[in-house]
């Protein structure tokens, strides 16, 4: 289901694009609709391991959520995924340290890694300030985007912390 309404808003952003470069009337309209499909774009899915994803063409760019970073404490330590790694979904790929516990950081999708966040690696404590911004793990080439199906959209995924409590 994630898949196709991320796949309908990416064909939206493009024909939308196409009309207003080349200079079609209604541009108000046009804007409102392709900031929805942004919006749509920038929406993060959710494993019950507490990784998240975004996805922008076939790059899926991965990192924990703020329960699973609040639930650590303060990160001192992470090592990430290299790239060129083939992955699995489910695959452990890394770990990240607190001053608390030690957690593993599982793949959420299939896919070649195409790159670290070596800002964590030299501040770990990003991913607890910055958990969706500036402090997520790796990106990767999603080998499967079905995968993306499986997975939990924001809401889905603040109803199933509340089964945690």
């Amino acid at each position: 289901m994630a898949a196709r309404v991320l796949r309908h808003a990416i064909q939206q952003q493009v024909c939308l694009q196409k009309m207003i470069s080349s200079n079609i009337g209604g541009c108000r309209v046009n804007v409102r609709l392709i900031s929805t499909a942004n919006r749509l774009l920038s929406n993060k899915l959710f494993s019950d391991k507490h990784e998240w994803v975004t996805v922008d063409n076939n790059v899926g760019t991965v990192g924990i959520s703020d329960y699973a970073q609040d639930a650590l404490g303060e990160v001192v330590y992470a090592q990430l995924p290299e790239e060129g790694t083939e992955l699995e979904k489910d695959d452990e790929i890394g770990v990240l340290e607190s001053v608390k516990a030690a957690s593993e950081i599982y793949t959420p999708v299939s896919g070649t890694v195409v790159s670290n966040n070596k800002a964590v690696e030299e501040d770990p404590t990003l991913v607890n300030t910055s958990c969706y911004d500036k402090g997520w793990l790796f990106k990767l080439e999603l080998t499967n985007q079905s995968e993306l199906g499986g997975l939990m959209s924001e809401e889905d995924y603040k109803v199933f912390l509340k089964t945690l409590e």
